[in-house]
C-alpha cells in the first residue's frame, strides 16, 4: 500500500507514536478485564487513533517488494524504498538474501561513479558533527550525500544504539541527503557486513558522494579502507602522543589527516599539532597511490575549512585518475570482498552440514575436559566435511 500525503505527514508528526500508544493501551484494556481486581472507570476520551488506518498502514509494512519495484524506486530516487532496499540487504534470512543479491546485480550497471569517502576518528572527535556540515556544504553545491552512519550493536537486540538522525539532524531533513545507521552486527571492528551492497545501492539510487562514517573503535577503519576511494582520519588538537599514539597504524592507511575543533582558545593546538603530523607523516613509507598525505585543520562548529577538504579530495581524484590507480584499487577491493565472500559462505555451510553438528559437540566436550588441541579438532571437523563430500 502507498501512503498517500495526509497519511505522510500525520506519521510525520508523531503518528508512530501514537499507534505504539494505541497498542499498549489496548493491552493494558484487555489485561483488566481478565483481572479480578477491575473497577469502574471514568469515562475516556475518544481515542485519537483512526484504528482502520493502523491496520492498512501495518498490513503494508508486511509486504515485501518485488525485485523490480525495488529496482523503479531506488533508480527513481525514492528514499523509502532504498531504506527497504538496504534493510533487505542486511536481512539474515535464506529469501530475503537471495532477492537482494538478484537486486545487487540489477543495480551494478549503474553504481561505481560516486565519490567513497572513509571518515573515522576516536570518539568525540566530532566525526558526526563534521560529517553533517561537510554534506550540507555539498548539497549546497548540488551534491546528491548519502552517509551510512555504522553504529555499535546492542548486544541484546543487535541493532543501532547511537542513532543518527538524533547525531545529524539537519543534513536528515535534506531533500539531497540519506542517512542510514547500521548495526554493526557484531562483525569485525564494528563494520557492518552488508556495507558493501548498501554502496551499490546507494549510488544506483543517484547519490554521487557516499560517506561511510565507522565507529572508531579501533578496527574498523581497516575494513573501511577497503570499501572506499579515500580515507580520512579526524584528529584532536593538543591530544598528545600518549592518546593518539595508537592511531600510528592508522595513520598509515590515511590519505589525509583532518584536525577538527579548530576553533577559539584551540587554534595554536590545532597549528602545533599540524605541524607536528605532517613531521610524522614524512617518516612512514609512500603510499602506494603515490599521493603524499596532506594534514589540514578545519572546524566543524564554525564551518572554517571546511571547503578546503572538499578541494582535497578534488585534487586527489585528479592524481588517482590519471596515474590509473583509481581503477586498480576498486579492481582490489572487489576481489577482496569476493574472498571474504567466498570465505563466509564456506564457513555457512561449514556449520550447517548435519556431520559437523553431530561432530562438534563432542569435540567441544574434549576441549573442555583438554583431551584434545584446538588445532587437531579443527582437523577433524573439515575431515569429517570433506568425507561426506567425496562420497
Amino acid at each position: 500500500m502507498v501512503l498517500g500525503r495526509e497519511q505522510g505527514e500525520w506519521l510525520s508528526r508523531g503518528g508512530v507514536t501514537e499507534i505504539i500508544t494505541f497498542t499498549w493501551r489496548m493491552e493494558q484494556a484487555h489485561h483488566k478485564d481478565q483481572s479480578a481486581l477491575k473497577v469502574m472507570e471514568g469515562v475516556d476520551q475518544p481515542s485519537q487513533v483512526n484504528e482502520q488506518a493502523v491496520r492498512q498502514i501495518r498490513k503494508a509494512g508486511k509486504r515485501t517488494l518485488s525485485k523490480d519495484e525495488f529496482f523503479e524506486g531506488i533508480r527513481s530516487g525514492n528514499r523509502a524504498v532504498l531504506g527497504q532496499a538496504i534493510t533487505l540487504v542486511e536481512s539474515t534470512l535464506i529469501a530475503d538474501q537471495a532477492l537482494a543479491q538478484d537486486l545487487v546485480a540489477s543495480c551494478l550497471p549503474f553504481a561505481g561513479e560516486a565519490l567513497r569517502l572513509g571518515i573515522t576518528g576516536v570518539p568525540g572527535v566530532g566525526k558526526s558533527t563534521f560529517i553533517e556540515v561537510f554534506g550540507k556544504y555539498l548539497t549546497a553545491l548540488g551534491h546528491k550525500v548519502a552517509v551510512l552512519a555504522i553504529d555499535p550493536s546492542s548486544q541484546r537486540s543487535k541493532g543501532s544504539i547511537l542513532g543518527d538522525k538524533t547525531r545529524m539532524e539537519a543534513l536528515a531533513v535534506d531533500p539531497n541527503a540519506f542517512i542510514r545507521p547500521s548495526p554493526s552486527a557484531g562483525s569485525l571492528g564494528g563494520v557492518a557486513r552488508k556495507t558493501q551492497e548498501t554502496l551499490i545501492l546507494c549510488e544506483a539510487a543517484g547519490f554521487d558522494v557516499v560517506i561511510v562514517e565507522t565507529v572508531g573503535v579501533g578496527q574498523s577503519e581497516t575494513a573501511v579502507h577497503g570499501m572506499v576511494d579515500f580515507f580520512l582520519l579526524l584528529m584532536l588538537p593538543g591530544a598528545g602522543d600518549e592518546l593518539q599514539g595508537i592511531k600510528r597504524g592508522i595513520m598509515e592507511m590515511a590519505d589525509a589527516l583532518l584536525i577538527n575543533k579548530a576553533d577559539g582558545d584551540q587554534m595554536d593546538l590545532a597549528s602545533r599539532a599540524q605541524a607536528q603530523y605532517k613531521h610524522a607523516l614524512h617518516l612512514f613509507p609512500p603510499a602506494e597511490s603515490g599521493w603524499p598525505p596532506v594534514v589540514e585543520t578545519c572546524s566543524a562548529q564554525t564551518g572554517a575549512g571546511i571547503p578546503a577538504v572538499w578541494e582535497m579530495l578534488g585534487d586527489y581524484l585528479s592524481h588517482v585518475r590519471n596515474s590509473g590507480y583509481f581503477l586498480e584499487k576498486r579492481l582490489a577491493q572487489k576481489k577482496e570482498r569476493m574472498l571474504s565472500a567466498l570465505e563466509d559462505n564456506l564457513k555457512q555451510q561449514l556449520f550447517q552440514h548435519p556431520a559437523i553438528s553431530i561432530l562438534l559437540p563432542e569435540l567441544e566436550k574434549q576441549l573442555a575436559e583438554n583431551r584434545i588441541s584446538p588445532y587437531v579438532a579443527a582437523q577433524q571437523l573439515l575431515d569429517a566435511y570433506h568425507a561426506t563430500k567425496t562420497h
